[in-house]
């Protein structure tokens, strides 16, 4: 494993001095070494490496783990699971809380919404988180396209799920906290679509099981299923608008082979941006705040929990977290509206 990395490393340079970003680069490389081979996250991480002038690709040898490796294991953490927390990671990783904290924060992470996402957009990824809002705006004022939009992500159900109360410090303070080894979260992953009208379908995996292409295309065939049986008048009218963020496996080419199969429209979604994500602002926080406090014995008792949620949610709640993207959007583009002129 540690040798593909660092042929991974080398092509990353090479790719780098061949003026590639490092989109591009992680493109390219899972084309050929798949999916889970690199995320973007890592490849930005090494080409701020190479801009600094430091073009090597080999760690440092060093007692314990190369802190290259921890940095690359961290991001892809946070890559399968935005909402995943820096404790968690910790455990997962038998490594101390606070070195965890601080890659995030050199990465330019926070938490927001109960998810991670880059403190600081860059100008390229601001301007088309405002072009897209804008563009989004406008199309919905000429043709509204709402109510045919089918929205889905992922979510990690716990079963112990203790409310944890933020700390504050002074500046330059550090919490003295180390992570516990063998304390792993018992946990599965809900994959849910959803659109106005309610929940159209959802999958609860097995335990320590986790998303990639196989089974994501896998699942999308089946939404299709569902949709034909409780959203027929999306198939029969103007078509599905499927929404979905950049994650992975979302983009990869598999991916995108099956939704254009499908015949689906797939709408633009800027990067970085779960509060533009109505599973993220909308319904996984309504969610999270249904799990606060309570302790899932099994799988069983997820599922079961999961079912007496979506049951007792009414339409109105759905058609508020799909409707109100309009003026989220709108709020994007007054914050920002000189960037547009």
């Amino acid at each position: 494993m540690s040798e593909n990395k660092e042929e991974i490393r080398y092509i990353l340079k090479f790719l780098y001095k061949k003026g590639k970003n490092a989109t591009q680069a992680t493109n390219e490389i899972c084309d050929v070494y798949g999916d889970d081979a690199l995320s973007v996250r890592v490849a930005q991480q090494w080409f701020g490496r190479f801009r600094s002038g430091n073009f090597d690709v080999k760690d440092a040898p060093r007692s314990g783990r190369p802190i290259f490796e921890k940095v690359d294991e961290i991001m892809e953490r946070i890559d399968q699971d935005r909402h995943i927390s820096s404790h968690d990671i910790a455990n997962e990783l038998n490594i101390h809380h606070q070195t965890v904290l601080n890659h995030l924060e050199k990465a330019g992470y926070k938490k927001k919404l109960d998810v991670w996402i880059p403190h600081e957009l860059s100008v390229k990824n601001l301007l088309d988180r405002i072009n897209i809002c804008d563009s989004l705006l406008k199309r919905n004022e000429i043709e509204p396209f709402l109510k045919r939009m089918v929205t889905g992500d992922e979510k990690w159900i716990k079963y112990d799920n203790n409310v944890r109360k933020r700390s504050w410090c002074k500046s330059g303070e550090a919490q003295q906290m180390v992570a516990k080894p063998g304390l792993t979260a018992r946990k599965v992953m809900l994959c849910v679509w959803w659109d106005w009208k309610g929940i159209i379908h959802y999958e609860l995996l097995q335990p320590g099981q986790t998303i990639d292409s196989t089974l994501y295309c896998g699942q999308l065939m089946r939404l299709k299923q569902a949709i034909e049986k409780k959203r027929p008048e999306l198939i029969n009218r103007k078509g599905i608008v499927f929404h979905q963020d950049n994650a992975r496996p979302h983009t990869s080419l598999m991916t995108r082979q099956t939704l254009r199969e499908l015949g689906w429209e797939v709408l633009m979604h800027p990067p970085y941006s779960p509060d533009l994500a109505p599973s993220d602002y909308h319904l996984f926080r309504s969610m999270q705040n249904s799990l606060n406090g309570v302790k899932l014995a099994s799988r069983e008792a997820c599922e079961n929990h999961l079912k007496q949620f979506f049951k007792e949610k009414p339409r109105k709640f759905y058609t508020n977290g799909i409707m109100s993207l309009v003026e989220k959007w709108q709020k994007v583009v007054d914050q920002n509206g000189a960037y547009l002129i």
